[in-house]
């Protein structure tokens, strides 16, 4: 479905039977009528005029006319002359010391309507003061909190929810569920009728808030266009449950009184007879016939003659006016409208089945796409592949979907993916914000052949869906599992009824939207909500093939899911958030919280790991993964495999870490972060091609995830591998054409088969993405240009880069530029620039890889006692990896001394500790310094035959191929050595690259040695 957005400067906020806009260019609220749809019994003789609400805000008392600061009480406007005429509260004032007005979204017969902040449980709200000659009345307050206390009962997503009745300050007020949406009679305004998929998706949402309201045994009697709301997610709200029945004209419903808007009426309605839940079946039979044509079943020359013909003859069907209506779906309108209760359907969820019935007939159906029309407009043209593609795996999907999820399920044969949508929390606690879902996903995977879609990934996907989104709500979560090929989407929503909270979970197929299964848990307790999730999980399990019985499932799964208390995994859950948008940093504080409140909480622990490993804090991360270790009982089966794979590789045994993980994904094959850590240990070790075959493997298991593609595109580089780097670079590009790191991804394939032109295309278009790709462009067009020997233009694409990550707050990015900067004017013999360029990279980040280019750069320009304080530094690091950076470094002082004897010595140890590109390359010039030709040939072999990792020697998304081209000029020095009558090859490749090259000054030696 793809819902009509509204305009930026417009806000909707349905009240009782009016519509009110708001334009951002003013505060004051401006008042419009319904449009033509007939007042309500409980509107007459209580609407305003637009002239005269304008004309009552103009008199509203300013902040300075009370003599007030913007906290002014509602008490201060109640004691002034002009409140008790109008009584307005004014934008700035706090009500009952928690609910501050942010604006005024209109008036009615009720009262005046504010969007307001509750700053005790920070969200919006709406919120409703009681007129006073209204709220004064015990007869009628007494009804109406008698209907707030049933409209409050309607927990479900389509239904807005109204919170509380309060008193404060000599002012009856209602908060509610604050809406920023349109009503449908808008949407029928601005396109005249909706396509047939987008109608159906909304009345299915309004039968499905319907049916939650029937089961309370509340009959709405007053629904119509202007109270069903729509947000730009798609999402669907009715409003104003229970208010029409609970005001007439003189302020109470009558026996025999007709009450509701004419033109929806039911037959039963406008012959004043007692009404049920049929009553609304009809009228949203009345609003379905509008969506798909435009028209009302029910025209006549006024609203009377309307209801007099809907109280006798039959209407005309829908496909008589559109013959692309499909007959079966205009049956199910005709059903809607029959003017007998019992000839209708008996129940909204009645309707509703049927509903579903007929989407499920076919696959374009299933997806609730809108029509080609008004989507297409909406689409940026160079994702009409994308597009075609999540159709085509539609299609796919709906023929095989019965194989897994027919009536009777088997275990599946391999891995599938489900992506856990956002639960809607009921409850007005913030504590469940974001809560369950981690916990929901771990106990799918307690399933071998389960993983959960990461929700970070969706999320940023969902953002990129036509009508962005930071939610994932039902559509939105359908919509990136389809374009993912996702098997399901699971939903749910927690509750509180009285003193016992419920959690209920639905699985959805993800094509066609048919329940999988459905599961609910409940406690009186909300501490032990987290200890039911397993039993939530084990019945969706088992319908997706898992037979594991739900009390072994509970059983090995109980230590894992205890807390001291629901905030423990709350700021857990925030912590997770934060983590997976990338905000290592910002994570970092709730997780630690987390630990206070729980010190045996190890899923807390193991993120505290992986941020520090993330923010380059090795120390800490073997602290914390320890730590987590620890609490190993209070993991289940499947995160001790986890979270031992990345102890191996914070503590630096990447080869203990590979066999863990291979058991790990051996015995949960569905296992995809541990296929990344996998992956990650074997890059490690600098074992490419292993590392190269989980990449793949991960790809294949999600190969709509642009990530897994751009992951496998930096694997095939490095391993030598360029043109299939190419191709999956391009493929994460499809997927996801605003990630800077896949079009870096790009660059390094195509600067690997020496297409230098197409990379710097690239970089210029990466140039143009965002911010964060100015910087990583930057850093790609400067090593491109000391690639080919253009040093004066890398020193000002650096000095620049630099500056600009500085004013965007980002100094690790331009710590990384500072110390190419350094390298770059050693390379023009600019000692003392390229020394204190290196000091600003210092300044600007202590991480590992900036302290060992800051350390070669210190020693190649003779800052021997700054290189060694690094070096010593460096050494003390736990793991291997920055040990061998110190010996590099050594040897780089022992080159610069002319000890190369001890030179090799030190590249050896490093090699020994970890075999690196660039140890081997400082090697080859030891070896050429010590007049060892053949072993500095061999060593030069291996440089140009690992090619690929020179493109990012320290693998952290900073080019460096700037460093390959003196391979060449090595190998031909060497060769010369050698007396081997082809040592001008070498140096004519060298040429090759930087011989237009005015700076540097190998060429003019080169040219010399071949005599030109």
């Amino acid at each position: 479905m793809e819902p009509k957005k509204p305009r930026p400067d417009e806000k909707t906020q349905s009240t009782s039977g009016e519509k009110i806009v708001v334009s951002s260019g003013s505060s004051r609220g401006q008042f419009v009528p319904a449009g033509e749809e007939s007042p309500t019994a409980v509107d007459i003789g209580s609407k305003l005029s637009a002239s005269n609400l304008e004309s009552s805000s103009a008199e509203s008392p300013t902040l300075a006319d009370l003599g007030t600061s913007p906290a002014a009480t509602a008490a201060d406007v109640a004691s002034s002359q002009s409140y008790s005429a109008q009584f307005v509260l004014i934008p700035g004032m706090l009500l009952a010391g928690r609910y501050e007005i942010l604006e005024v979204l209109g008036e009615g017969g009720m009262g005046a309507v504010y969007k307001a902040k509750d700053r005790e449980l920070d969200r919006f709200v709406a919120l409703k003061v009681i007129r006073p000659e209204l709220a004064s009345n015990p007869d009628i307050l007494q009804r109406f909190k008698q209907e707030i206390l049933l409209s409050s009962k309607v927990t479900h997503r389509n239904v807005v929810r109204i919170y509380d009745l309060g008193d404060a300050d000599g002012l009856k007020f209602i908060t509610m569920e604050y809406v920023d949406a349109k009503d449908l009679r808008q949407t029928l305004r601005h396109q005249g009728r909706l396509g047939v998929n987008e109608a159906v998706d909304i009345i299915a949402q309004v039968f499905s808030g319907l049916a939650a309201a029937h089961r309370e045994g509340i009959v709405h009697r007053d629904l119509k266009p202007g109270n069903i709301m729509q947000d730009a997610t798609g999402r669907v709200v009715v409003m104003d449950f229970g208010l029409a029945r609970t005001i007439a004209s003189d302020g109470m419903t009558r026996t025999g009184m007709m009450v509701g808007t004419m033109e929806y009426m039911s037959p039963e309605q406008a012959q004043a007879k007692d009404l049920d839940a049929r009553s609304d079946i009809f009228t949203v039979g009345l609003i379905f016939y509008e969506l798909l044509t435009g028209k009302m079943p029910y025209e006549a020359d006024s609203a009377v003659a309307s209801l007099l013909k809907r109280s006798r003859d039959k209407a005309a069907p829908v496909s008589s006016h559109n013959a692309a209506i499909p007959r079966s779906l205009s049956s199910i309108v005709a059903k809607c409208l029959e003017l007998e209760p019992e000839l209708r359907y008996q129940s909204a969820a009645e309707a509703l089945a049927a509903l579903e019935n007929w989407q499920e007939k076919g696959a374009a159906a299933a997806l609730r796409f809108p029509d080609v029309r008004p989507w297409a407009r909406d689409i940026p043209w160079h994702l009409v592949g994308v597009v075609t593609t999540v159709l085509v795996l539609a299609v796919t999907g709906f023929l095989f979907r019965n194989k897994l999820f027919g009536p009777k399920t088997t275990a599946v044969s391999g891995p599938i993916s489900v992506l856990v949508a956002d639960f809607t929390n009921y409850t007005g606690d913030p504590v469940f914000d974001g809560t369950l879902e981690p916990m929901v996903n771990t106990a799918l995977e307690g399933a071998s052949f389960i993983n959960s879609y990461n929700r970070g990934s969706a999320r940023k996907l969902a953002q990129k869906l036509p009508h962005p989104t930071d939610k994932l709500d039902q559509q939105s979560a359908r919509l990136v599992a389809i374009s993912q090929a996702l098997s399901a989407v699971i939903t749910g929503e927690i509750s509180l009824h009285g003193d016992q909270y419920t959690v209920s979970a639905t699985a959805l197929d993800a094509i066609s939207g048919k329940v999988i299964a459905q599961a609910e848990v409940g406690t009186a307790n909300k501490n032990a909500l987290v200890g039911e999730i397993p039993k939530l999980a084990a019945p969706i399990r088992r319908a997706l093939g898992d037979h594991t019985p739900e009390s072994a499932q509970v059983e090995s799964e109980r230590g894992a899911f205890t807390a001291a208390s629901i905030e423990t995994v709350h700021q857990f859950s925030l912590g997770l958030e934060q983590a997976l948008a990338g905000n290592f940093q910002e994570a970092t504080p709730y997780l630690e919280k987390a630990t206070q409140l729980d010190p045996n909480f190890a899923r807390a622990y193991s993120g505290l790991a992986v941020m520090a490993f993330s923010l380059g804090q090795q120390q800490r991360a073997q602290q914390e993964i320890k730590l987590a270790m620890e609490h190993v009982d209070r993991m289940t089966e499947r995160e001790k495999y986890r979270i031992r794979g990345l102890y191996y590789q914070y503590t630096g045994e990447f080869q203990k870490s590979i066999e863990s993980n291979k058991e790990f994904v051996a015995r949960y094959p569905a296992e995809i972060p541990g296929r990344y850590n996998l992956a990650s240990s074997y890059l490690s070790l600098h074992d490419f091609s292993h590392a190269l075959e989980e990449a793949r493997h991960v790809a294949e298991m999600e190969p709509k995830k642009a990530l897994n593609r751009q992951f496998l595109s930096f694997c095939s580089s490095y391993a030598g591998d360029f043109q299939t780097a190419e191709q999956e670079a391009q493929a994460a590009i499809r997927l996801s054409p605003s990630s800077a790191i896949n079009y870096l991804a790009l660059t390094e394939a195509q600067l690997g088969q020496g297409q230098l032109s197409q990379a710097a295309e690239a970089y210029h278009k990466l140039e143009k993405l965002s911010p964060a790709g100015a910087s990583v462009a930057a850093a790609g067009l400067a090593d491109l240009a000391v690639h080919q020997g253009r040093f004066a233009d890398a020193v000002r694409i650096l000095e620049e880069g630099a500056a600009a990550d500085l004013a965007a707050k980002n100094p690790d990015s331009a710590a990384d530029k500072f110390a190419a900067l350094g390298h770059t004017l050693l390379l023009r013999g600019q000692n003392r620039a390229a020394v204190a360029a290196t000091e600003k990279a210092l300044a600007n980040s202590k991480s590992i890889y900036v302290q060992f280019l800051a350390g070669r750069n210190f020693a190649e320009a003779g800052e021997l006692a700054k290189a060694q304080k690094l070096a010593t530094a460096l050494g003390h690091e736990p793991t291997a990896e920055p040990q061998a950076y110190a010996k590099i470094v050594e040897g780089d002082m022992a080159l610069k001394r002319g000890e190369a004897r001890k030179a090799i010595k030190a590249f050896t140890e490093a090699n020994n500790l970890l075999d690196t590109w660039i140890a081997r390359f400082d090697l080859a010039r030891a070896y050429l310094e010590a007049g060892a030709f053949v072993e500095a040939d061999a060593e030069l072999d291996q440089c140009l035959k690992r090619r690929g990792e020179a493109l990012e020697l320290l693998f952290n998304n900073v080019p460096t191929y700037g460093y390959y081209p003196p391979v060449y000029y090595l190998q031909g020095r060497v060769r010369e050595g050698l007396k081997s009558p082809g040592f001008s090859e070498s140096y004519r490749d060298y040429l090759s690259i930087r011989g237009a090259s005015g700076e540097d000054p190998r060429v003019p030696e080169i040219r010399r040695r071949l005599g030109q």
